[in-house]
């Protein structure tokens, strides 16, 4: 015997998240039968909401219901500095630091040529743009401890030589190969505070 099919559609949905199994997916299926219609009618809106209302900034490629995300509207923060970052995750990680309080840059993608991801697929081109029209004086690179971080690491420090702009990492102590998003914010805090420049 199996599930009725409307449930086995939801599991069939549940499985195309990262990390959801079969057995989690069946799981989060079932869940969802004992919640009641207040909850279900919330949880589909949001879901309906996230994908026709959340745009990336056009400034730092963060994710945002605005054409610019709440960090580069603050006017408190230190525009003079710039931290790349993979994904908006990783901007979540290091806000919750609560140690750094200057810009970011989402490139969405580490270069990796066996994954046919390019150096012209990750966004480098508006990096540029931002140093010479803010006179950003710091780029911090928060990338993954991976072949492919430190590939795009080296790439970025490359295309940036030239600006004149100060060209840090953040500093070992961080696993290699660990997501960003599995580190705890003292790890983290302490990577950004005792960063390495770039020779």
């Amino acid at each position: 015997m199996n599930y009725p099919e409307v449930i086995r559609n939801l599991i069939e949905c549940f499985k195309k998240l990262p990390g959801i199994g079969e057995k989690s997916a069946e799981r989060l299926a079932l869940a969802t039968l004992k919640l009641d219609d207040e909850i279900i009618n919330l949880f589909s809106q949001s879901l309906k909401d996230t994908k026709t209302k959340i745009k990336r900034c056009n400034i730092c490629n963060n994710l945002s219901e605005q054409d610019k995300c709440d960090i580069c509207l603050d006017e408190n923060r230190n525009k003079k500095i710039i931290c790349v970052v993979q994904e908006p995750k990783n901007v979540i990680m290091i806000e919750k630091s609560n140690n750094y309080n200057g810009m970011y840059h989402v490139i969405d993608n580490l270069i990796s040529p066996l994954d046919g991801i390019n150096p012209s697929d990750i966004n480098i081109g508006a990096l540029k743009q931002r140093i010479e029209k803010d006179k950003v004086e710091e780029v911090i690179i928060a990338l993954k401890q991976s072949i492919e971080g430190e590939t795009t690491t080296l790439y970025i420090a490359k295309i940036l030589e030239n600006t004149g702009v100060k060209i840090t990492k953040i500093a070992q102590g961080i696993p290699y190969g660990t997501d960003m998003e599995y580190i705890d914010y003292l790890t983290l805090e302490k990577a950004i505070e005792d960063r390495k420049e770039i020779s």
